[in-house]
């Protein structure tokens, strides 16, 4: 008996049909390739799936307990349609049903612009986002989109009037309309949903928080205007590390003072803190506890090789001022200068070197037209009388313009008398 069971139990296959990428379960005897399309019934009528793999038991188990959009509350519409169903399997398709069914795609595009058109005089609060034929176009499908409930049966029967087959109009969320259209995400990649995501996970904006991520709408929204699915991808791991961290803002009683956690890095496991007489350092996640507890006990924490001092808030940089002046103290001569004195440093030489320029040629001419035996006050009085020859070239060239400015204006007199 046992035998007998074995040969007749049948191999169970996963499935993919219509295009909100619905999945089912085909039983059939033989092994069914991945890839092969074949005709299946499901509860829409005989239509083509395409056939992602066999399963075992317990995987089937868990694609069951996969949920649809509004049971977890995230789409307003409360008829959507079952994640998983049971298909029951016809036969394998042949090339020519797959070519009929890749030319549907092309009628499909002219139908909805006309059921677009068809629309408009009836003022409909909804918006029409794809089409699908069934198999022999026995049945028309249109996915909408709306806020609230619409009472279309004058529409559905000015549709069935103009395409002469059975119509039905099944209403989805904004991320199944994602999911039917496709398109490419903010990553650069398809859409998640579009190719491999059966479900769509509850997200809020907690879990954009606990990740670090900026609150910007447009960078942590996907085409659907909600919050990315991937933001739950990575979520449970955030969530562990969270449990074993203060939050940024947090503050540590201490005999010395109150230490303040200033942030957290997530991306390199550090915590940076307000130490009062050392400013902002970083402390390891994996110390963390060990930097909380040696605070507390009133004892000094030490920086190591893997903490590192960001800005010392505590103390102010000091600037050298021998050094504004060009002369290098001897205390100070081997310490190495911070960003303040090497701008400060550097400031001071170009001053000297433009001071040099002006002053050393004014001191030659006037070395040169004194005499050793003058005195302190003839020096005074001949010293005006020459100057740097770049201040007297500017003054020849100031007159100039003087000049010819009175000749601008003599010659406008005259023409003004003529």
């Amino acid at each position: 008996m046992a035998a007998s069971r074995r040969e007749f139990q049948l191999n169970k296959h996963l499935a993919v049909y219509g295009k909100p990428r619905y999945l089912g379960f085909i039983e059939y005897e033989k092994e069914i390739e991945k890839g092969t399309s074949v005709v299946t019934e499901s509860y829409r009528g005989e239509e083509i799936a395409l056939i992602v793999g066999s399963i075992t038991n317990q995987q089937e188990a868990k694609y069951r307990l996969l949920r649809n959009a509004s049971e977890h509350g995230d789409s307003s519409n409360k008829t959507t349609e079952p994640v998983v169903t049971d298909l029951k399997f016809l036969r394998n398709a042949t090339d020519e049903e797959i070519e009929t069914a890749k030319s549907y795609r092309k009628d499909e595009k002219e139908i909805l612009k006309k059921a677009i058109d068809i629309a408009l005089p009836h003022n409909l609060d909804m918006k029409l986002i794809d089409v699908e034929f069934l198999l022999n176009k026995r049945k028309l499908f249109f996915y909408f989109s709306s806020e609230q409930r619409i009472d279309f049966r004058a529409y559905v029967r000015d549709l069935a009037r103009e395409f002469k087959t059975r119509i039905e109009l099944r209403q989805i969320g904004v991320r199944d309309e994602a999911k039917v259209i496709g398109g490419i995400g903010p990553c650069g990649q398809s859409c998640c949903c579009s190719y491999w995501l059966n479900q769509f996970a509850p997200i809020c904006i907690k879990m954009v928080k606990e990740q670090n991520l900026a609150l910007n709408p447009a960078k942590i929204s996907g085409i659907c205007g909600r919050l990315m699915c991937c933001m739950s991808f990575e979520h449970d791991v955030y969530h562990e590390i969270w449990k074993k961290l203060p939050n940024p803002g947090s503050k540590i009683k201490t005999p010395t003072g109150n230490v303040v956690i200033t942030g957290i890095e997530l991306h390199k496991e550090n915590v940076r803190s307000f130490v009062p007489g050392k400013g902002e350092i970083k402390v390891p996640i994996s110390k963390f506890e060990e930097f909380k507890s040696t605070l507390l006990s009133g004892e000094e924490w030490i920086v190591d090789e893997y903490s590192e001092n960001l800005t010392n808030l505590s103390e102010k940089p000091v600037v050298d001022f021998n050094l504004l002046i060009g002369e290098n103290s001897d205390n100070n001569s081997n310490k190495p200068l911070n960003f303040k004195e090497r701008a400060a440093s550097s400031a001071n030489k170009r001053k000297k070197h433009r001071l040099k320029n002006i002053i050393k040629p004014v001191a030659n001419k006037i070395s040169d037209n004194v005499s050793p035996n003058s005195t302190s006050d003839e020096t005074a009085t001949e010293a005006p009388t020459k100057m740097n020859p770049k201040y007297t070239k500017f003054k020849k060239n100031r007159s100039k313009r003087k000049i010819n400015k009175k000749n601008r204006k003599n010659i406008n007199k005259q023409e003004n008398k003529i």
